[in-house]
């Protein structure tokens, strides 16, 4: 990040420093370059996700192989995330990032045209090793290349990878699916890659290689964390569909993953070239940040599902129909991101105050769609959207700031690791929270309904219309007690607040 050197017990082999490079127009193109890449990365996961549906049927897979593409995407995604900051260090920033958007881009070619169902497990298990490098390399250029008075907008651009993204997934779903072909799911990320690689290329500097690194290589903690994080992953995402602790592999992948994680730390504590520096956690604001962003992306990827999934199952939408409620809620954020950024970059604005009015905005936004009924259609939600557009930046941004503000220049890479991997658990947890309180309230509301209809007329006439309109009820139900824990959990993220983190300054350009 800020900086790349290397730890003690290798300063005698670190090769002669090199002139930090002057910022203008060539480290802006490629800044905006490993941008594209990243959002790209993150829009070819949710583009898959959402489409799901139709490659399933173009390619004759079921249900049960679909959710095994998406959780191999993700595991290998979000492992990547830990150790691609020490990959960058000792391959060169401008040379791994460049590998991986080709090896990304190649395999996004190549993914409509296997032979068979496992083929194309192995190209998503791989391309997802491949797109998870790249998120930790956009903040390493923005913070490491950034003059101190602009370093905020570049953390704006990586603020984007957690609100713009993820919310741009369905409307490029529809677009592909709807009116061109589902190969473009996976064909889509083609032009826009290789334009990146083409600003990264021009834009970056080329460090020297730090290979001998690779005699202190960390075999132990690759060996031991790789495996975790995985096992981990696949587990919270088929956990809810194999009901959890009831599925012997579930028991497996949790237990064992949790077991192998607890042996990597132990490995990281005292291993001289770590991946993850378990010391830095005692900085205040970097465990506060971590804390809250986990928390803070449960928030955001749940207003996106909820609204989603009740229109899809409510009101019958299809991907294109939805695309609306998630574009007026995407698109501002490229606009609003900036504005918070100039707002953070003001000395006498607290950003923990931008916080707690951002975490604000969500609760409100969550409170309002817990009153949503069945008779609400996706215009509804457009005003709850409205609330998330500044609201989502302001949560997001102050984050990045404090982490960033309270860590020493010769631990950036280790912070990119901490934050990347924090973030991409968080998204895995996220969902399998979600998915797991959706069925325990989807039967527990179905239950509550039958029973009160008791022997009701009603219960005889139209068996299968009324079970539909049983079904509708406990999904508006289901979706109002969700919108309620978003907003308990957006609160006791406001609380923490108050105790944890301390006043970070905007960074400053040595006068």
């Amino acid at each position: 990040m800020t900086s790349l050197a290397a730890p003690a017990p290798l300063a005698a082999a670190k090769p002669t420093a090199i002139a930090p490079p002057t910022f203008g127009p060539r480290i802006i193109i490629g800044l905006v370059g490993v941008l594209l890449a990243v959002l790209v990365s993150g829009l070819n996961e949710m583009v898959t996700k959402v489409a799901l549906a139709d490659i399933r049927g173009a390619l004759y897979i079921g249900f049960d192989e679909g959710t095994w593409l998406v959780a191999a995407y993700t595991a290998t995604s979000v492992s990547a995330m830990a150790f691609a900051p020490w990959c960058s260090v000792t391959f060169s920033l401008r040379r791994f990032t460049l590998w991986a958007i080709g090896v990304f881009t190649v395999l996004g070619v190549l993914c409509p045209f296997a032979p068979n169902y496992e083929s194309l497990l192995i190209l998503r298990t791989v391309q997802g090793l491949a797109g998870g490098a790249l998120p930790p390399m956009l903040m390493t250029v923005a913070l490491r290349f950034l003059p101190a008075n602009v370093k905020l907008y570049g953390l704006a651009g990586y603020a984007l990878t957690a609100t713009f993204g993820p919310s741009l997934g369905t409307p490029l779903a529809a677009l592909w699916t709807e009116y061109v072909g589902w190969q473009w799911a996976f064909w889509q990320i083609v032009a826009p890659c290789l334009l990146a690689m083409a600003a990264v290329a021009y834009g970056l500097p080329q460090d020297p290689p730090r290979l001998e690194r690779l005699k202190q290589f960390n075999w132990r903690g690759l060996l031991l964390g790789f495996p975790a994080i995985c096992m981990l992953v696949i587990g919270l995402l088929q956990g809810n569909r194999l009901d959890w602790f009831e599925s012997t592999l579930i028991t497996a992948l949790l237990c064992g993953g949790t077991l192998l994680l607890v042996l990597f730390m132990i490995n990281e504590w005292s291993h001289p070239m770590p991946f993850f520096k378990l010391q830095m956690l005692g900085i205040r604001n970097l465990a506060f940040a971590l804390i809250v962003l986990a928390g803070v992306l449960i928030v955001l990827l749940a207003v996106i599902i909820i609204p989603s999934s009740y229109l899809t199952q409510v009101q019958g939408y299809r991907p294109l129909q939805t695309a609306p409620v998630m574009l007026i809620m995407a698109l501002p954020q490229l606009i609003a991101l900036p504005l918070v950024a100039a707002l953070c970059n003001l000395r006498w604005v607290d950003c923990r105050w931008v916080l707690g009015i951002g975490l604000s905005m969500l609760i409100l936004s969550c409170l309002g769609g817990a009153q949503l009924t069945s008779t609400w259609i996706r215009d509804d939600f457009y005003a709850l959207q409205l609330l998330q557009i500044f609201g989502q930046p302001m949560a997001v941004l102050p984050l990045l700031m404090l982490s960033t503000g309270s860590i020493t220049p010769a631990d950036g890479p280790f912070a990119s690791a901490w934050f990347n991997t924090v973030k991409g658990l968080a998204a895995v947890v996220a969902t399998g929270v979600i998915d797991a309180l959706t069925t325990h309230r989807l039967h527990f509301h179905s239950t509550m309904l039958v029973d009160s209809l008791g022997n009701s007329p009603l219960a005889n006439s139209d068996p299968a219309g009324l079970a539909h309109r049983l079904h509708q009820q406990a999904v508006v139900l289901t979706s109002s007690d969700l919108y309620y824990v978003m907003a308990g959990v957006a609160a006791a993220l406001i609380l923490l607040i108050f105790w944890m983190p301390t006043r970070i300054y905007p960074p400053r350009a040595p006068t």
